[in-house]
């Protein structure tokens, strides 16, 4: 399960008058700790300025996250199950937020009707409300390959070598 962290980054950029101008931006990243997503922000960013800052990273609480290819604007929306507990027969309700890019409200509502289409429980849709998220990063495979510096080899390649070296001198 993902673990998504809202960092806020600020840098310098000047504008057409060439007076600074203060920017603020909000990111979304998929990260294991606050450490890996504050790293990720600063190798994903790029500002077309020199130098940024993270100012602050919290924990997003996300149930799950729905992509589509058009959609500028990312809207968090509050969903609710209705589920009948076992032991007491009361109905529960159990609350959950989700993410998903549109281009307006009546978009995002139709766009996790459309996601949720296969949901055999109950829910109802309360809330979606407009976040100032510019960009989403979830984790990918192609990040932990890492090339291996040109003075490193492999473990099993010395390994293999110290074994051969071992049996000639024997």
């Amino acid at each position: 399960m993902a673990s998504w962290y809202l960092g806020k980054i600020r840098y310098q950029k000047e504008d057409e008058a060439g007076s600074l101008k203060t920017i603020n931006e909000v990111y979304l990243v998929d990260a294991v700790s606050y450490t890996e997503s504050e790293a990720r922000l600063y190798k994903q960013i790029v500002t077309g300025a020199s130098e940024f800052s993270v100012m602050s990273i919290s924990r997003m609480r996300l149930a799950d996250l729905f992509t589509f290819e058009e959609g500028e604007q990312w809207f968090k929306a509050k969903v609710i199950y209705f589920s009948v507990d076992e032991k007491s027969g009361k109905e529960k309700k159990i609350v959950n937020y989700m993410l998903v890019n549109a281009d307006g409200i009546q978009q995002a509502l139709d766009r996790i009707n459309e996601s949720m289409r296969n949901f055999l429980i109950p829910y109802e849709t309360t809330d979606i409300v407009l976040t100032p998220i510019l960009d989403v990063f979830p984790y990918t495979a192609e990040e932990d390959e890492q090339e291996i510096p040109a003075n490193m080899r492999p473990l099993s390649e010395v390994k293999a070598e110290r074994a051969e070296a071992d049996a000639i001198a024997e």
